[in-house]
């Protein structure tokens, strides 16, 4: 397969695990574990092949920019690099989608934060933290933060 044939899956892949976890609610155990395992574990397996074949012999490194930027003007492990934020980014959401079920708290009130973390993976992190934290502050469940 090729490196653009592979970003498809990848990318498809990923967003059918992001509307699995939007639509959890419906169907809440085969969503959560299609969208928030299932997906992210495929990602992973998928990254880990990349990886292998695409890191050995490529020009650049991790130890400086320039060297990351070097790494990441070739195809595979530009590939790789961005299955590994799908891959996280989905596992993150998955995590925030059976808190807040465990937690109570309500769907509507996750969905920005898994949008904020599909687009911007920390942001939504934060996002979904302070959402939490003031859902216990304010009458959520104490266990919240455990």
């Amino acid at each position: 397969m090729t490196p653009d044939l592979l970003f498809q899956v990848a990318q498809t892949g990923a967003m059918t695990g992001w509307v699995a976890l939007a639509l959890s609610p419906l169907r809440p155990r085969p969503l959560l574990a299609y969208g928030g395992i299932a997906v992210p574990v495929a990602l992973s397996l998928l990254y880990l092949g990349t990886v292998a074949v695409a890191l050995p012999g490529a020009d650049g490194g991790f130890d400086t920019l320039a060297g990351v930027m070097a790494l990441f003007a070739q195809p595979g492990p530009a590939l790789a690099g961005w299955v590994h934020f799908l891959a996280f980014d989905l596992a993150i959401g998955g995590w925030q989608a059976r808190e807040a079920r465990r937690l109570g708290l309500p769907h509507w009130a996750l969905l920005p934060c898994l949008f904020l973390t599909l687009m911007l993976g920390p942001v939504g992190l934060l996002a979904f933290l302070g959402l939490r934290a003031g859902f216990t502050h304010f009458g959520g469940r104490k266990e919240a933060l455990s």
